[in-house]
């Protein structure tokens, strides 16, 4: 039997190199039976040791070895075969980076347990999934099931089954032959070329060499010294349009490499080229590619060359920053290329945009995790802007042949290419037309196209949807999904379920036991309870882990109905769902009834004005901001409460009063840089009732009434203003009309304490004497309307005068 696995496997690899394709072979058994079967065909096969790794626990083989951790390792890198062991679990991310790492000709082994028994088989990353109070028995295996059940409907996927000692599935496709390396060789540069012909000449198809042109259009807004003949003439064309590039593609159609064949040529003639992406290794590929042209360039050879760093001969250069340090340095460069952009926040890329000549090449379907944000609400941003933009889609595989049977598969298997409705069934949909709907796992499961809608949905809420996320969808025990649906003229109640246009996924926290919620205090961390584990860890509030919450993890609505109040429809639906225990739950579930209300609802996330005004007009109150900026979106992250029940509003109350009463303090220390908006936005969204009264003596309100109206300084005593201006935000009363200019002039100046000539510059005052007349002018009306007799007193003196 051993000889027919060994024999099929050569089969498939053969195929595999014949066509430029993958396959995948499955060893279902017995751990050290596959382990057995995978050495012999290791031996059998024409593939350097070198070109092998093994993913799993154990460095089982001679070849290079990564636990399922760290394959993010091969990201950027390439194999030709690649084991990956699960018979300890499975790390659905770990699955998509594996994938992406097998060249085209490559085989993938997957060593599994018996497919009939995986589903039930945890792991540790099931483990990770049992959230307290929730144990590893609640985790259920409906992600592993619906894999089981792709592995068997795929084509190019051999199946053998070690304890019957049988083959379920060659897996062989036989596919006809395929001509290669014609393309390749009739490859030239375009007409008038601004790059070198070496540039266009290293180029594998004919996507790449449209966009390395593209990255052409960024030269007319750059300045360039006079360089080598080899690197032709790039004229000083400067225009006063900022421009734009945009390089989609997904894996392995040589986007990064088309990036870094442009970056090189630029550096080649002398200019200053920033790269930023969400981690280094993720642009190891741009900096290779044009270390590799700049070694083809006579006179241009790198003078400095490591990972993160690259400088020519003729003065140019190549360097990587991070994207919060890149932020700060775009002014430094003549151009910048964000790499993996989909993978960062949209607030991050909308920072990055303020560069004049930026590229943003990003992948579609990531598996690392590519949200939407960036093709749909980032894309929003970019025509608003003022940049001239040329875009390029890289179609053409590059690793790989088009319509490869391993990639095909695992875009089904992890939901890669998920996508929302189409625009034109929710184009009519409306806080009125749409039902509540509770999306139970076992229901997306039995459906695939509601799980693709939905998941597709989730794509768009965050910057980083994940593989994992969709085993956590349908797995973990602390989850749950609601959506709103609508029936387009074409659907039936009998029919169709409706089409997914706002979906909410959200997450059981608190209702933790005493022995938990103590070692939570004592610097323990808890799983999955994220709220509770900061206003317990960080705010030292022991019982804040007591009551039962739900956290709105993510909430996104289709774009093609946004703006029409759909996603605080569905927010006032989970309210009224958890608010009573005999809520009912329409459309599909009209019978079904609450499991459990809960003390609160809850949310967290980077902190922006608009987010702030629409949970706050949701109903969500702040209770803490983060004195650190996010790494990855570089905000600060606000969590907000809106309670149900008194035992939520006893947290509620007072971790709000507690917040406003730190605020000032932290503005002057850990959030020193917070923008004025952002901080505008956290003390509006404080209820007012618990939030603590304002309390000032006499001699505060002359103080404060002397600068206001008379000859008082502000530098004198600060806190009675700080306070004062706090108690005005959280209050928000509507009889004052200050503008947002005066506001920010307030959290500038009096909250944050920054030097006038600084305030004075950013908020475009004349001179700092101006700066701090209009200081006094929007004060007044605070001291109008909250100040006592000292402060009118002190007020009318100097009015009279």
């Amino acid at each position: 039997m051993d000889a027919d696995i060994v024999e099929l496997a050569e089969s498939l690899f053969d195929e595999a190199t014949g066509v430029n394709e993958r396959r995948l072979l499955v060893l279902a058994g017995d751990r050290a039976a596959g382990y057995d079967i995978l050495e012999s065909l290791l031996d059998s096969l024409p593939v350097a040791i070198t070109a092998t790794t093994l993913v799993g626990p154990d460095n089982r083989l001679r070849c290079e070895h990564l636990p399922q951790a760290n394959a993010s390792d091969l990201l950027g890198t390439t194999r030709d075969v690649i084991a990956l062991d699960t018979h300890d679990g499975l790390r659905p991310n770990a699955l998509g980076k594996v994938v992406g790492a097998v060249d085209g000709g490559g085989l993938l082994v997957l060593l599994t347990p018996p497919l009939e028994d995986w589903p039930d088989r945890g792991g540790e990353f099931d483990e990770s999934l049992a959230v307290p109070p929730f144990s590893v028995a609640d985790v259920t295996g409906r992600f592993r099931r619906r894999l089981v059940e792709t592995v068997r409907a795929h084509r190019g996927i051999g199946i053998v089954d070690l304890e019957s000692e049988s083959i379920a599935d060659d897996g062989l496709t036989n596919p006809a032959p395929r001509c290669t390396g014609e393309q390749q060789s009739s490859l030239e540069a375009p007409t008038n070329a601004r790059f070198p012909d070496e540039t266009y000449e290293a180029c594998l198809t004919g996507d790449q060499v449209d966009a390395v042109a593209a990255f052409e259009s960024l030269l007319e807004g750059t300045e360039t010294t006079e360089a080598t003949e080899a690197t032709k003439t790039i004229e000083a064309a400067r225009s006063d349009r900022p421009r734009a590039v945009i390089l989609e593609a997904d894996r392995g159609r040589g986007k990064s490499s088309a990036a870094g064949l442009a970056a090189g040529a630029m550096a080649a003639a002398g200019l200053d080229v920033l790269v930023t992406a969400p981690r280094s290794r993720n642009a190891a590929e741009i900096f290779d590619r044009a270390r590799e042209l700049c070694g083809t360039l006579p006179d241009v050879d790198a003078a400095v060359d490591t990972a993160r760093r690259l400088e020519t001969a003729v003065g140019g250069r190549i360097r990587f920053l991070e994207p919060t340090d890149a932020v700060t340095h775009l002014a430094t460069a003549d151009v910048v290329i964000v790499d993996e952009a989909a993978a960062l926040p949209v607030a991050m890329l909308e920072s990055l945009l303020e560069a004049d000549n930026v590229a943003f090449a990003t992948t579609i379907h990531g598996y690392e995790g590519a949200g939407r944000g960036f093709s749909v609400r980032f894309r929003d941003r970019l025509a608003e802007s003022d940049h001239a933009v040329a875009e390029r889609t890289l179609v053409e595989p590059i690793r790989y042949a088009a319509g490869d049977p391993v990639e095909v598969w695992a875009f089904r298997a992890l939901l890669l290419d998920a996508r929302p409705p189409v625009e034109s069934l929710v184009e009519n949909a409306t806080p009125e037309s749409v039902e509540y709907r509770t999306l139970e796992p076992d229901d997306l499961l039995a459906d695939e196209h509601l799980l693709r809608e939905v998941f597709g949905l989730l794509v768009l809420a965050h910057y980083r949807t994940e593989p994992n996320d969709l085993a956590r969808l349908l797995d973990a025990p602390n989850l749950e999904a609601r959506a709103l649906v609508h029936h387009g003229a074409g659907d039936t109640d009998d029919s169709d379920g409706g089409r997914v246009v706002s979906v909410a996924l959200l997450a059981r926290e608190g209702n933790l036991l005493p022995e938990t919620r103590t070692m939570m205090y004592e610097g323990g961390r808890v799983r999955g309870n994220m709220l509770p584990d900061v206003l317990t860890s960080q705010l030292r509030d022991e019982s804040a882990g007591e009551p039962a919450g739900l956290r709105v993890v993510r909430i996104a609505t289709h774009h093609a109905v946004r703006s029409r109040g759909l996603g605080s429809r569905l927010l006032e639906c989970i309210r009224e769902e958890f608010s009573s225990e005999t809520s009912d739950v329409s459309g599909g579930d009209r019978d079904r009834r609450s499991r459990e209300t809960v003390d609160w609802l809850g949310t967290g996330f980077g902190a922006t004005p608009d987010l702030l005004e629409f949970w706050r007009e949701n109903g969500y109150r702040t209770v803490h901001v983060s004195t650190t900026r996010n790494d990855a979106s570089g905000e600060y992250s606000a969590l907000m409460l809106a309670p149900t029940t008194e035992s939520g509003a006893d947290v509620h109350d007072r971790h709000a009063d507690w917040f406003a009463r730190r605020f000032p303090a932290l503005c002057t220390d850990a959030l020193s840089d917070l923008d004025p908006d952002v901080a505008r936005g956290l003390l509006r969204s404080v209820d007012d009732a618990p939030a603590p009264p304002l309390e000032l003596s006499d001699h505060d309100w002359r103080v404060v009434a002397g600068a206001a109206y008379g000859p008082g300084l502000f530098d004198v005593d600060p806190g009675p203003f700080r306070r004062l201006v706090v108690r005005y935000f959280v209050e928000n009363p509507p009889d004052i009309d200050l503008t947002d200019r005066e506001e920010r002039l307030l959290v500038l100046r009096a909250l944050q304490g920054r030097d006038v000539s600084t305030v004075a510059e950013r908020l475009e005052y004349h001179s700092t004497g101006q700066c701090m007349r209009a200081l006094g002018t929007a004060l007044r009306p605070l001291v109008d309307r909250y100040g006592g007799d000292a402060a009118l007193e002190e007020r009318d003196r100097f009015a009279d005068e």
